[in-house]
């Protein structure tokens, strides 16, 4: 077993946690939690979503944070973009990345946009033209690729299935995510592993939800199976839609502590991390929920 000596984070909270939060969070916090997050030294920030502010009132603000944001070179810039509409609004704003999603299950997919996996991936082919055609990275998103809410447990077939779908439209690389955070380390390596039919080790994510506690044991998986591209939602924002009360992404914090213990750099300074942590968390009026946080933040107060 060789561990990667490496591991390159993108941080989803800005946009995958924030848009699970149910109070209006302004603009200038958004920019200035991305702002913290490159200054603690994260090259990858997922910033916002160009959905309708109809479904997503919470980036209504997309054009004003994607503008707002002191961008620094070398960090990469992500957006999510769920249609054409999305991508045209996106554009204007210049972003390095845009991310298009499918899920693994057609369960999930029919309910949360009404079509089939099949469908789905076909209405993201012209927004995959169009962003390569402007210059624009386009990451794929896969979620419930362990476990859905409707289904129950996902087989690898159907990962190896919506992969090699998103390759076939020329997605670029993909994230594997534990969406409600019910795997467990075999299944997850059993999920990589589909999608590494398709994608190399350059191009795969892991996406881990900890709503059972696993996420830093799943990401550990990962890392075995040479998986070094991994994300994480600082402060640990964002819950689990599907499960009530429960955790959804694992914490920036817990993440980067785990990582360094091990050895293995990802260039992240991790007391500025907690500040940003903090930051948002007070903004929020709670604690950071990140078991790394907590425990720093006692040591300081001591």
């Amino acid at each position: 077993m060789v561990l990667p000596v490496q591991v390159r984070l993108i941080d989803v909270g800005p946009r995958d946690g924030l848009q699970n939060e149910k109070q209006p969070v302004p603009a200038d916090i958004k920019i200035e939690l991305v702002q913290r997050l490159q200054q603690a030294g994260l090259k990858e920030i997922e910033v916002t979503s160009y959905v309708s502010p109809k479904w997503v009132p919470q980036m209504a603000d997309n054009h004003v944070v994607m503008s707002g944001v002191a961008r620094q070179p070398g960090v990469r810039y992500s957006v999510l973009t769920p249609n054409m509409k999305g991508f045209e609004a996106a554009l204007i704003d210049k972003p390095d990345e845009v991310v298009v999603f499918g899920a693994a299950s057609e369960a999930f997919s029919q309910k949360n946009i009404n079509c089939s996996i099949a469908e789905s991936i076909e209405r993201f082919a012209p927004v995959v033209q169009a962003a390569k055609a402007a210059g624009i990275a386009v990451r794929g998103a896969m979620s419930c690729t362990v476990g859905c809410p409707y289904e129950g447990d996902i087989a690898p077939a159907r990962v190896d299935y919506l992969a090699g779908l998103m390759k076939g439209i020329g997605i670029e690389r993909v994230d594997v995510a534990d969406t409600i955070g019910v795997g467990t380390p075999r299944k997850v390596q059993a999920a990589l592993e589909a999608a590494l039919k398709h994608f190399d080790l350059d191009h795969v994510s892991g996406h881990f939800h900890d709503t059972y506690g696993q996420a830093l044991s799943n990401t550990l998986a990962a890392l075995e199976m040479g998986v070094w591209n991994h994300q994480a939602s600082v402060a640990g924002l964002g819950g689990c839609p599907y499960a009530k009360g429960a955790t959804g992404n694992v914490s920036t914090e817990d993440l980067v502590y785990m990582l360094h213990g091990m050895g293995i750099d990802t260039g992240i300074n991790l007391d500025k991390l907690i500040d940003a942590g903090v930051f948002i968390s007070d903004f929020l009026q709670r604690k950071p929920n990140s078991r790394v946080a907590t425990a720093v933040l006692n040591k300081r107060a001591g």
